[in-house]
């Protein structure tokens, strides 16, 4: 436990990591990076160009430093840090050098602010935090080894199958090269990717949901190729360079959302890649023979982007418990089922389950942000609104 003087200490330094400017989180970045090349090959260098990863650590230390004196309110975003972490492989060792890292630039940044009192009080808490973290990866990394199938850090796997989905999307699907099963994993969560790209200069790890129910021989993901290759750098090197027979490594199954609830009516409601975790419930749904209401709404551009159109139309179609909507932003539909404009909840009012159904959301973090904001309005309580983002530590 920490003393009521290092509590006081590191929550007067809250304005400070609020106001980090661009010039301390990129003199951190820059630090790190020098005295510790071996670390791009963790952190999304994507992100780095961006500004988003470093906007994203400072942004959690200062929820950390509010929060200090009632750590439970961040126990959902422990759990996600958690989890995110496993499927990258984070280590002991390296909370120690992130650390080091973090104390030393904002000792050089804001000397007269950050003085050895503040930073002692700073490494003490900083040492908790860790911990904690350390922690609870060491339990899902144990857990994960321990499934059948099961295995910790790093897997080779070779594509089985590569499928064109729709414009933009395609499909891989994976086998362990050691010939054994592959582990279960929640539906909605997600397989991190470790890949050297074409001209690039590190490793890279992504992150992407798996796209279909568990089965013990292997994993599909859904990638969508980016438009701008400075945004893409692993998502085109894969519908680029990654073909049938070739081999990646790949982590075990991670990730902080994912179905539950199925005891009450069920919505998933996704926009482009979104659908992604969304057939992963679905079909898990279905195959487990749910009996409660399932809904189904999906957003896209127009009929050349809306991938899984023709599966979920199936499932839509042959149970009687599966309902599906879609709206086109980009192409004017007629079909008793689509709709043309943004996703609208109140053009389906009569069907959605406002009282007791849970909803399940994905896509981009605006496009959640405004299907939130339309389910909060319409009196759904937020503990039965839940949802994935795809950056670092976003939220809607």
């Amino acid at each position: 436990m920490l003393s009521t003087k290092t509590i006081d200490i590191v929550k007067s330094t809250i304005p400070l990591l609020e106001n980090a400017g661009v010039e301390v989180t990129d003199h951190f970045y820059k630090r790190l990076f020098s005295h510790n090349p071996e670390m791009k090959d963790i952190f999304n260098l994507t992100n780095q160009a961006t500004g988003r990863q470093q906007f994203a650590l400072f942004s959690a230390v200062a929820a950390y430093a509010t929060n200090i004196d009632n750590l439970g309110v961040l126990s959902s975003l422990v759990e996600r840090v958690a989890q995110k972490h496993t499927s990258l492989n984070i280590q002991p060792d390296q909370y120690q050098i992130i650390g080091h890292h973090l104390i030393e630039t904002l000792r050089e940044m804001a000397p007269n602010d950050f003085t050895n009192e503040v930073a002692d009080a700073w490494i003490e808490a900083y040492g908790l935090l860790a911990n904690i973290l350390i922690g609870r990866e060491r339990d899902l990394y144990q857990a994960s080894a321990d499934q059948v199938g099961g295995w910790s850090g790093p897997r080779v796997f070779k594509v089985k199958e590569k499928v064109v989905e729709s414009e933009l999307v395609t499909n891989f699907t994976f086998v362990p090269v050691d010939g054994g099963q592959v582990r279960d994993y929640a539906p909605g969560q997600y397989i991190a990717v470790s890949v050297k790209p074409k001209n690039a200069q590190n490793i890279e790890i992504r992150q992407y949901s798996i796209s279909d129910k568990y089965n013990p021989n292997s994993y599909r993901i859904s990638v969508k190729k980016e438009l701008f290759p400075e945004l893409g750098m692993v998502s085109n090197h894969l519908h680029d360079h990654l073909n049938v027979g070739d081999t990646v490594e790949l982590m075990p199954p991670a990730g902080a959302f994912y179905l539950e609830h199925t005891d009450k009516p069920t919505v998933l409601i996704s926009a482009g890649v979104g659908i992604t975790p969304m057939m992963a419930m679905l079909e898990t749904m279905v195959d487990k023979g749910i009996e409660q209401p399932i809904l189904f709404l999906h957003a896209c551009r127009n009929s050349q982007q809306h991938s899984f159109q023709q599966r979920v139309e199936t499932l839509s179609s042959t149970y009687a418990d599966v309902n599906n909507f879609y709206w086109y932003s980009e192409e004017k539909v007629t079909d008793e089922r689509s709709l043309t404009g943004l996703m609208d909840l109140n053009t389906i009012y009569a069907e959605l389950p406002f009282n007791d159904g849970h909803f399940y959301i994905c896509g981009p973090t605006d496009f959640m942000r405004f299907i939130k904001l339309q389910l909060r309005e319409l009196g759904v309580d937020s503990d039965r609104i839940h949802y994935e983002t795809f950056g670092p530590h976003d939220d809607i």
